[in-house]
């Protein structure tokens, strides 16, 4: 599985490039019409876009998934002698894998954009051990989205709420500066 992640590029396209290129957006382009209260716009956007990055990451588990469905590879599967649930666990444990190397990526170049956090490593560990469980539980939502489906379409669309959901949070901007809800 983390081999046809690393043959694909449109998946390190999706999960590495698309995040960078939008964070770089974001702070070069709109940054300084952005007003968040810190001297530094990428300390503000990071987060957010972590959590995109995520969110498309595990998009590609639900179409592994259903393409593993369609295929007939779960129920080849099946037929050996191997615990039923090993085909789940190694796509639920590449997509941890893929997704932690996409976020380290991702805070390298925010590093290299000026990010920086007073954060201790007891923080950080913390901050990490969160991702892992999102990307944990946001991946079995997956794994149910690509068994369930019915076309390719439907496996990796249940994630674009997922990835959108920062754009109408604090993510980009502070909530004060939004509309108000009437």
């Amino acid at each position: 599985s983390m081999r046809h992640i690393f043959r694909s590029m449109d998946t390190i396209i999706t999960v590495c490039i698309t995040p960078i290129a939008m964070m770089l957006l974001f702070v070069y382009v709109l940054g300084g019409a952005i007003q968040t209260g810190t001297d530094n716009y990428v300390n503000y956007l990071l987060p957010g876009i972590l959590l995109i990055a995520i969110a498309s990451g595990i998009s590609y588990t639900a179409y592994r998934l259903f393409l593993d469905k369609q295929r007939g590879i779960i129920e080849r599967f099946h037929t050996m002698p191997i615990s039923r649930s090993a085909l789940l666990w190694g796509h639920v444990l590449t997509s941890l894998v893929s997704n932690a190397l996409s976020v380290l990526v991702i805070i390298l170049v925010a590093l290299v954009m000026g990010f920086r956090s007073p954060a201790g490593i007891v923080s950080w560990l913390a901050v990490a051990g969160i991702l892992v469980l999102f990307t944990l539980a946001l991946t079995w939502v997956a794994a149910i989205a690509g068994l369930s489906a019915k076309t390719v379409e439907g496996a990796s669309a249940f994630s674009y709420p997922i990835i959108f959901l920062p754009f109408i949070s604090s993510a980009f901007v502070p909530t004060e500066s939004m509309p108000k809800v009437v």
